[in-house]
């Protein structure tokens, strides 16, 4: 019986191995890799750092964008996407000293990307980035001016950074791969799309969303893996054809903005940036870097700039509240922190302000006495303000 145990025992886990093989095999394949490649885009910038690499010069590599960026599901540090790229930049310009920056924050869009682009990713001065947000962005016309402001801040940067734009999938097949687009192809940005390779395996059938994901949204370490191939399939490619250092091609400088450059120009205070104008019942809570209050009728204010503001708080499972949020005297907003997700909380990045003019702008936050039916408490935290707009 233990003998008859053991053999069944090797058989699932020889059969789990040839699965994950043949999984494997069948999104390397050439013909699916070519997919992932929507467009090459203008590649000068991108040929002028894989010199820069080939010289031996110290490379930057950067990645912005949410939790699939950040490296939610996969294993360990080494298997996300991000590491796999650095690695292939390690192991091609060994001689080279490859730094790699992850920027990527959990449950945010390129709204938040775009108001933190300066501290997260440009401090760093990066010559070459990915971004991804085609899934946590929706695929809206709005959604693609965030990504249009975060990007021109990018390509702005006196480096001359190259930028690549990934597209991932979540299990229903949603991106915004489409509005995305758009704005990658108005810059000439080389675009790779993980969507592309798996979505239609997936509707054919030949590939299961289990195969490569444990979640919704998140790749395990085979769907890292393959997106990383992806980008770093396109990286060899331009690399097979880079011409010597006298001859690479000239840089042009960005075209005008296809939508806006709202984005292009912001502001990030944090709460703990924030200095209360008007305090009843708020408090610093220095452990989780925010103005608490749980208690109704409590109002703070603060004073701001830009054409375009964000209100930041923080929303999870517990016994939250609402506030009612409002800029100068126009109607306020309802904020609701409470959600019926257990998973843990995130971050809100809501506008509360479009179309402002010049000048200060003040915002009020009132805790109210009503609150969600799932919630027993009133607890709000307010976790900064972002503007856009700002020059």
């Amino acid at each position: 019986m233990k003998s008859r145990i053991l053999i069944i025992c090797a058989w699932l886990v020889g059969h789990a191995v040839f699965a994950a093989d043949t999984n494997d095999a069948l999104l390397a394949s050439p013909e699916l890799v070519a997919r992932s490649l929507v467009s090459a885009g203008n590649t000068a910038r991108l040929q002028h750092v894989l010199a820069k690499a080939r010289r031996g010069e110290a490379v930057t590599v950067a990645v912005i964008g949410g939790s699939i960026t950040q490296g939610a599901k996969a294993t360990k540090p080494e298997n996300r996407y991000a590491n796999l790229i650095a690695d292939w930049w390690r192991q091609t310009f060994p001689k080279t000293k490859i730094e790699l920056v992850n920027a990527g924050i959990g449950a945010t869009g390129s709204n938040y990307g775009a108001l933190r682009a300066k501290r997260d990713l440009l401090a760093h001065k990066p010559d070459c980035v990915v971004v991804e947000y085609s899934v946590n962005d929706g695929n809206i016309e709005a959604s693609a001016q965030t990504m249009e402001g975060l990007l021109r801040q990018i390509l702005s940067l006196p480096n001359a950074p190259a930028v690549l734009m990934l597209f991932m999938v979540n299990r229903s097949g949603g991106s915004a791969q489409e509005w995305h687009g758009k704005v990658g192809r108005h810059y000439a940005l080389p675009m790779i799309s993980y969507r592309d390779v798996v979505w239609p395996e997936i509707q054919a059938k030949r590939l299961t969303w289990e195969q490569i994901s444990p979640d919704e949204v998140h790749p395990n370490d085979l769907g890292h893996a393959r997106a990383a191939q992806f980008v770093t399939t396109f990286l060899a490619q331009t690399l097979k054809t880079l011409p010597p250092d006298h001859q690479l091609p000239a840089l042009a400088a960005p075209p005008a903005p296809l939508f806006t450059d709202l984005f292009e120009h912001t502001a990030l205070n944090e709460a703990s940036d924030l200095q209360p104008t008007t305090n009843h019942g708020w408090a610093f809570d220095t452990t989780n870097k925010c103005w608490k209050s749980q208690a109704p009728g409590s109002v703070i204010e603060f004073n701001t700039q830009g054409r375009q503001l964000y209100f930041m708080y923080y929303r999870i499972k517990q016994d939250m509240g609402q506030a009612h949020v409002q800029v100068d005297a126009a109607p306020p907003k309802l904020c609701e922190a409470w959600f019926d997700q257990t998973w843990g909380g995130y971050r809100v990045s809501d506008v509360i302000g479009k179309d402002l003019a010049p000048g200060p702008h003040r915002v009020r936050v009132e805790l109210l006495k009503t609150m969600h039916t799932g919630s027993t408490g009133h607890e709000f935290r307010v976790l900064g303000l972002g503007a856009a707009g700002v020059k």
